[in-house]
């Protein structure tokens, strides 16, 4: 865990102690300064203070004995209104930072890689991650994924952290500017959050702040919100900007085409490797974070042939289409982590023969961007909030139950599977948790729905195989967009 000494002796206020707030709480305790804690939820202040972690109710404090209060990236910022503390704090001159802000004003040495977008984030930075520990480099990975920023370890001049950031944390750090940033993708998420498209577009190109030559640019062309983007920073000429995308040649860039990536950043179209081989990596969506990892780890110095071997080798990270097992000839996909119909649609793109499980707490989005690929679905089941909704938008275009629950889709699913495989034997059935909405409903997180789904496939009675062969659920290789 860091130590964050800047703030040795000074009364810092942390407000969410969720993973990272307490995190970062630590740290601050670890150097020794006055660490002033709260929630709003009560049992996460029962749950900090049985940690050792000294609560101070922020309603109630004397603000101007502080100067800097860390906040957790869920609290709403600026909209749809700051939160009351927030405000309290802006009210006495306080600055508003979060937990990689933290990291920054400690780590100063340390290289930094920072990955963002809508969808594929975690997948790329823990790509990278996976090239950089395997390949010899000392890196640390955390960010919003896995490891709170806080409880990374202290890096020296040889050591890289390589973050995925969220747009809520973009807005909260300030002294990070990274060796080389990667914007993904945009599609509308989190509206209310940053009041509106071009507010979220403003966050997400935070990953750029103040960078200038020899640091990189990576940022996907394949959506005209991040083409126009890269179009900008490249005319502007002030860092290095490398275009990546899954599916047309980008000159001087880093593409994948018919599954292929190529190479361009030296103008010379080399073949790269065959990305349809690599069974963790399916996908149109995956090829583009592939392109990405690949472009930044040879921005950084590391070998092109060092890099594809490390690609060939990623396990896959879980709740991220991630293929469970096959129960009586039926396969199960946990790919939990879809909260949001662009990231849903992205999975249904990868199979074929699907019996859907999705639902949970809706989002602005619902399931527009899933309308290609419904002929793909044999069957969808709905489950939480989101159920209502979404049994609209599907009504004519597929059967639909209603399940209400987890445990009951699972049940459903997996029966309809099994009985519509002995009508259709050329395709294998996927059963696929792709909710297209977060989980806040009816689990604590995604992460939570997955294990889950899990547990809950774990339990079905039939002939359980462990694994089975991607090549016999993703169609094409994957290649559908």
């Amino acid at each position: 865990m860091i130590d964050v000494f800047p703030f040795t002796g000074l009364p810092v206020p942390v407000f969410g102690l969720g993973r990272s707030g307490i995190a970062a709480a630590m740290a601050l305790m670890r150097a020794d300064a006055e660490v002033w804690a709260w929630d709003d939820s009560e049992d996460a202040r029962d749950s900090a203070a049985d940690q050792g972690i000294p609560l101070v109710d922020l309603y109630k404090c004397d603000w101007r004995e502080a100067t800097s209060l860390v906040l957790s990236p869920g609290i709403p910022l600026t909209h749809p209104k700051p939160h009351p503390v927030v405000k309290l704090a802006r009210d006495a001159n306080c600055e508003v930072i979060g937990d990689v802000e933290l990291l920054a004003r400690t780590q100063r040495d340390a290289a930094y890689l920072g990955i963002t977008g809508t969808n594929g984030k975690s997948t790329t930075t823990a790509l990278i991650g996976h090239i950089f520990q395997v390949s010899g480099r000392q890196a640390e990975i955390g960010g919003n994924l896995g490891m709170p920023a806080c409880a990374l370890e202290p890096l020296g001049n040889d050591g890289t952290y390589i973050l995925e950031m969220s747009s809520y944390q973009l807005e909260l750090t300030f002294s990070v500017t990274f060796d080389v940033g990667v914007l993904l993708n945009i599609s509308p998420d989190h509206l209310d959050r940053h009041g509106g498209m071009d507010g979220y577009i403003a966050a997400k190109r935070l990953i750029f702040h103040r960078q200038t030559k020899p640091r990189t640019a990576v940022i996907g062309v394949d959506d005209d919100f991040c083409r126009r983007i890269f179009e900008e920073l490249r005319d502007a000429d002030e860092q290095h900007v490398v275009g990546i995308s899954s599916r047309e040649r980008v000159h001087g860039g880093v593409y994948v085409i018919d599954g292929v990536l190529h190479d361009d950043t030296e103008g010379k179209e080399l073949v790269v490797m065959d990305l349809r081989a690599v069974s963790s990596l399916q996908g149109a969506h995956n090829w583009q974070n592939a392109a990405a990892a690949y472009a930044t780890c040879k921005m950084t110095g590391i070998q092109p042939h060092v890099v594809t071997a490390c690609i060939n080798s990623y396990p896959g990270l879980v709740h991220r289409q991630e293929a469970l097992e096959a129960v009586d000839g039926i396969g199960f996909v946990n790919d939990s982590k879809a909260t949001n119909g662009e990231s849903a649609a992205r999975a249904l793109a990868c199979y074929d023969n699907i019996y859907w499980i999705c639902g949970g707490k809706p989002k602005g989005d619902g399931l527009k961007a899933c309308a290609p690929y419904l002929d793909r679905v044999r069957q969808a089941f709905l489950i939480g909030e989101a159920s209502l909704q979404f049994s609209k938008e599907l009504d004519g275009k597929l059967p639909v139950t209603m399940s209400g629950d987890l445990a009951a889709a699972i049940k459903q699913a997996f029966a309809a599977a099994k009985k519509g495989s002995k009508k259709d034997k050329t395709k294998p059935a996927i059963v696929l948790l792709s909710p297209a909405a977060a989980s806040f409903d009816q689990f604590k997180d995604f992460e939570a729905r997955g294990e889950a789904f899990r547990e809950m496939v774990a339990a079905l009675p039939g002939k359980h195989l462990d694994t089975f062969d991607a090549a016999d659920i993703f169609p094409g290789g994957g290649s559908a967009e």
